[in-house]
């Protein structure tokens, strides 16, 4: 669409019907966020009245089971909320990606260099170089463009900023230069693919999928290649809940070794019984070896094993239990998965430090606040960043207060679910 009709309708509120199926009664906050967006990419890239341009949404995530299950090949059950990431964007005429995230540097990109380069590792211009790689890899040439995004999707907060980033831009690329050929499964997996072999974390696939999927969704990862999917209606505040995030504020910076423990360690106690991941072990078979495990990979692999085992038949029950409209049953799982993170999995505190233990002390200021109402766990990777609360609405304007309190103004966040993945917008 040329960028003076999009302003006009985004203005005029002509364009509010094409954003109500994504954003529903937010429709009108989210135009002024896009008009925003328009005015900011063309104070950054050459832009007249009749450049065409094309706007996306991302959402982020939020994991409601499955801690660390998705990597060994189980069950996870996500969902997308309502903060995203949204993406102004025009074709260039060259060889060169240029994508301005505001408040960070420009990520760009040679398109005639789509290899490795080690000194990207863990920053934005790794996951651009590495889409755009898989991408061709996967037969469809990429040629240049210009984005700037804007998110209010938290940093650090295990509502996947990363991997909706990555997720928005292969979604871009399937739209500019894949005529669409890629569904959202594989979308996820290009960001997944990159995540992994550019960005240098070995990731599951969880997070990807449910931003580029949408809604709440059980995932079976069994099959790396085509996970199954079921959707699963869920509307919190119909059970008289809302969702809350509650983030630490600490820092993520060097985590990535605790984080590529877990996965690794898995990985050891599969190989006791000659598999490469836990999902393809009978559990009863590992209860029954559990000396083996021990003394072959340690304690620590071995109780990060017996939570995956836990977790992963809690993802089964959670979802279950929402499908048939059991929401007290789904809080009994949320809470005992929440024990078995940080009893067994051990991603709560990293224990290095022990005056610091940022996650474990909101845990205890949640339990204290819910008084055996609702559900408190951790959130995501772990080790820092968020954890997650259902809350019941009688006390909500108590518990964000009590959680600020201790984590500070603006901390508590208080989500909706949102019912549909990354989309190009308006074009």
């Amino acid at each position: 669409m040329r960028r003076d009709d999009l302003l006009r309708g985004l203005e005029t509120g002509a364009l509010l019907p094409r954003l109500e199926p994504v954003y529903g009664a937010g429709a009108a906050a989210a135009a002024a966020r896009l008009t925003e967006l328009v005015l900011e990419f063309g104070e950054i890239f050459p832009c007249g009245d009749g450049t065409e341009l094309l706007l996306f949404s991302t959402p982020g995530r939020t994991e409601l089971g499955g801690n660390h299950t998705d990597h060994q090949r189980g069950h996870g059950l996500c969902a997308s909320v309502d903060l995203d990431t949204i993406a102004c964007v025009a074709p260039n005429g060259s060889r060169t990606i240029r994508i301005k995230s505001r408040h960070h540097r420009i990520a760009e990109v040679d398109l005639d260099d789509l290899s490795i380069h080690p000194e990207e590792t863990g920053n934005s211009v790794a996951l651009v170089r590495g889409i755009a790689a898989r991408v061709e890899q996967l037969g469809y040439p990429v040629t240049g463009f210009d984005a700037y995004t804007t998110t209010r999707v938290l940093r650090g907060s295990g509502l996947s900023s990363s991997a909706a980033f990555e997720v928005l831009v292969g979604t871009i690329l399937n739209h500019l230069f894949c005529g669409r050929t890629f569904t959202p499964i594989q979308v996820a997996q290009i960001g997944q693919y990159t995540e992994n072999v550019y960005f240098g974390k070995p990731c599951g696939l969880m997070d990807q999928l449910s931003c580029s999927v949408g809604g709440v969704i059980a995932v079976d990862f069994a099959n790396e290649s085509e996970p199954a999917i079921r959707r699963v209606h869920t509307d919190l505040s119909s059970y008289g809940h809302a969702l809350c995030i509650v983030d630490t504020r600490a820092s993520h910076a060097d985590l990535t070794a605790d984080y590529a423990a877990i996965p690794q360690e898995m990985r050891e106690a599969a190989a006791c019984f000659g598999r490469e991941v836990l999902g393809e072990v009978d559990p009863a078979v590992f209860r029954e070896s559990i000396p083996l495990v021990r003394a072959t990979c340690g304690d620590r692999a071995m109780l990060r094993a017996h939570h995956f085992f836990l977790d992963d038949a809690l993802a089964l029950r959670e979802c279950d239990a929402l499908a048939r409209g059991d929401f007290d049953e789904f809080l009994r799982c949320v809470n005992r998965s929440g024990r078995s993170s940080y009893m067994y999995l051990q991603n709560v505190s990293n224990y290095r430090e022990s005056r610091s233990q940022p996650v474990a002390v909101l845990l205890a200021v949640a339990e204290a606040l819910l008084a055996d109402r609702g559900a408190c766990r951790v959130h995501g990777g772990g080790f820092a960043g968020t954890i997650q609360a259902f809350v019941p609405l009688d006390l909500l304007d108590e518990f964000v207060c009590g959680m600020e309190a201790v984590a500070g103004e603006g901390a508590c966040h208080v989500l909706d679910l949102r019912g549909s993945g990354s989309v190009l917008l308006l074009q």
